[in-house]
């Protein structure tokens, strides 16, 4: 799957198994896009991307055609431009909690008036060797996800999914569970709410996703109509690969 075709294959409902990029390094992208991997998003939020490497990520990302999101540290306007400047297929905006932050977000994701601003040199326009009617084109493969984590998401979240401009819904548990008062992410309470944004999802037309921890995780909220997983990151695959093979030598007789 190419960046082209992401769009369309996530709002198809496919089965699409991607990750949480933490490190901030352009060859983990040259190495994971040779995996069975769907997508990366580079977690610009919780992890130390600034703008030079966010950059370089994604020039690595686009030389394979490989399709990268970002989630950005805040959803301004800022942040969502240099994020699909730089090449990003879309944008996972968090605290996406009102119909009226799902519209600003939108809106700062693609062009017209008031809207994203443009420019043909940048990496995403090809450097100024695109017509402009190409690159206002292009603008259709752009991805834009709220996410949902805070209650007043979750009640809001059918004017949400409504949102034009709006193309997936990601339903994040562990801050979700952490507003509900939770020290955990088994509470009915949440599973409630991926009942009813998964509804809202399904009733626009929306993609629906959310974060996993492993495959297991993936099997239990698929009931909800969860398609699109992001699973654990780097991180944790790196110190259960490194453990696992630990374990393994110092078990030998």
């Amino acid at each position: 799957m190419g960046i082209a075709d992401f769009k369309s294959r996530m709002l198809a409902g496919d089965l699409l198994a991607g990750t949480f990029l933490k490190t901030a390094s352009y060859e983990l992208i040259e190495v994971l896009a040779q995996s069975d991997l769907d997508f990366l998003c580079l977690d610009a939020e919780h992890a130390p991307f600034d703008r030079a490497r966010l950059d370089a990520c994604l020039a690595m990302a686009n030389a394979l055609d490989f399709p990268v999101l970002v989630r950005p540290a805040s959803a301004s306007p800022e942040n969502i431009l240099q994020a699909l400047d730089s090449g990003a297929v879309g944008i996972v905006a968090p605290h996406c909690y009102s119909a009226e932050k799902a519209a600003e977000v939108a809106k700062s994701g693609h062009f017209g008036l008031g809207g994203r601003g443009y420019a043909g040199s940048s990496r995403w326009a090809g450097f100024a060797t695109r017509a402009m009617s190409d690159v206002l084109g292009k603008d259709d493969q752009t991805v834009m996800i709220a996410q949902i984590e805070e209650p007043e998401g979750v009640e809001e979240v059918e004017a949400i999914a409504a949102t034009p401009g709006i193309d997936g819904i990601f339903i994040g548990p562990a801050d979700l569970s952490v507003g509900y008062g939770k020290t955990s992410q088994d509470s009915p309470e949440l599973m409630a709410a991926f009942e009813r944004c998964g509804k809202a999802a399904a009733d626009n037309g929306k993609a629906y996703m959310t974060f996993v921890a492993n495959a297991a995780g993936a099997e239990k909220v698929r009931p909800y109509g969860v398609s699109m997983f992001f699973i654990a990151s780097e991180h944790s695959w790196m110190r259960a690969g490194a453990t696992a093979d630990a374990k393994g030598v110092h078990a030998l007789k």
